[in-house]
């Protein structure tokens, strides 16, 4: 993606009277993420001196127009709420559109595990970022949106501890999925955080699946990784589907509260109607008693490589599998695994071609 260029449209979302959608106004830095489809760059707004995040996709790569993507775009500026994240303006420059958002330092909740704490978060800190994004998508909802994306690479942190529910470049999923109401039978990413209803094409589903999501990143923010994270795709669908909801166990799991394993276990329901809204479920106990994450992750964030360092040692390791593909499949399949534990991926795959495969259709 070029990080030069005219821009060639209009602008998909306008721009506040403090931001420009003129490239040669921004100076892209070090990559903050990265996906299928889209990187992230720390950036500097010239005319203020201002730091802020650019996310850069390439057209070329997505499967919607470009009409369908920066109407996506234009309502992402439209949002208005704390807790999520939101654009300041959008613009194409030659094949990609970029799109300014508020840069968050201390990046996702998936970084801060993986370079700091792969056994999962303490139930205080982990009370309080959940509280911010079902804050989140209460809005959403509220506002007639699905995320359809809820996991921990998908919580994001500044450096004061705010956490803001976005998209930022993990997949390009706020961008390349066109209408969201609409049910779809191809993803892009993992299934592992996608309610049942998700995997099984022709039942439908609504803003309950976020709350399945949500109930998942529960999960992965206690243990350091989703469940089921050590299987492939085909077999985590199976699972889902099949077995029994994974939860909290009350004897594993004796460090966390008896709150807290209740209010996953409500989410966590394969029924969508018997799950509450995310409007019901901020009421519940385990949310009461939680403080504000700028109190709960005072010093979690100290002594912290930057971002972007972090992204680049990411980027590495990922290398490294990648020299790897060129070994037979059965070794191959190992690194899949690891991919997939790792909670980032680039897979795309077919629900319905997974389900002939697993003989169930």
């Amino acid at each position: 993606m070029g990080r030069n260029g005219s821009v060639k449209r209009g602008a998909a979302a306008a721009a506040p009277p403090s931001f420009t959608v003129n490239p040669a106004d921004y100076r892209l830095m070090e990559e903050v993420g990265y996906g299928a489809h889209a990187v992230v760059y720390r950036a500097l707004f010239l005319p203020r001196n201002q730091t802020v995040a650019v996310k850069c996709l390439d057209l070329d790569q997505l499967n919607n127009n470009i009409d369908e993507v920066q109407r996506e775009a234009q309502i992402m500026s439209l949002i208005d709420h704390p807790n999520v994240i939101r654009a300041y303006c959008s613009f194409v420059v030659e094949h990609s559109l970029w799109v300014i958002m508020p840069f968050m330092t201390e990046g996702s909740c998936l970084h801060l595990m993986k370079i700091a704490y792969p056994e999962g978060f303490e139930e205080p800190v982990i009370a309080s970022i959940l509280k911010e994004t079902l804050k989140a998508l209460e809005y959403l909802h509220r506002q007639g949106q699905i995320h359809r994306d809820i996991k921990a690479g998908n919580i994001l942190i500044d450096s004061a501890g705010v956490v803001k529910l976005g998209d930022f470049g993990v997949s390009a999923c706020m961008f390349d999925r066109g209408d969201r109401q609409r049910s779809r039978n191809t993803f892009v990413g993992t299934p592992c955080w996608m309610a049942p209803e998700v995997l099984q094409p022709g039942t439908g589903y609504n803003f309950k699946a976020d709350i399945w999501s949500f109930g998942i990143t529960a999960l992965e923010l206690a243990h350091g990784h989703a469940p089921f994270s050590k299987y492939p795709p085909m077999k985590v669908l199976l699972m889902t589907l099949q077995n029994a909801p994974p939860g909290l166990d009350y004897d594993r799991d004796r460090r966390f509260s008896k709150a807290f394993k209740e209010m996953v276990a409500m989410c966590l329901v394969k029924d969508q109607t018997k799950r509450p809204t995310a409007e019901k479920l901020l009421k519940h106990s385990f949310f009461k008693t939680a403080k504000p994450p700028e109190s709960t992750m005072k010093g979690m964030l100290t002594d912290l490589p930057p971002l972007w360092e972090r992204v680049k040692a990411l980027q590495l390791k990922d290398a490294a599998q990648l020299a790897l593909k060129k070994m037979p499949s059965s070794e191959q399949e190992a690194l899949s695994l690891s991919e997939y534990q790792r909670g980032v991926s680039a897979w795309h795959f077919d629900i319905e071609d997974l389900k002939a495969q697993a003989s169930l259709g």
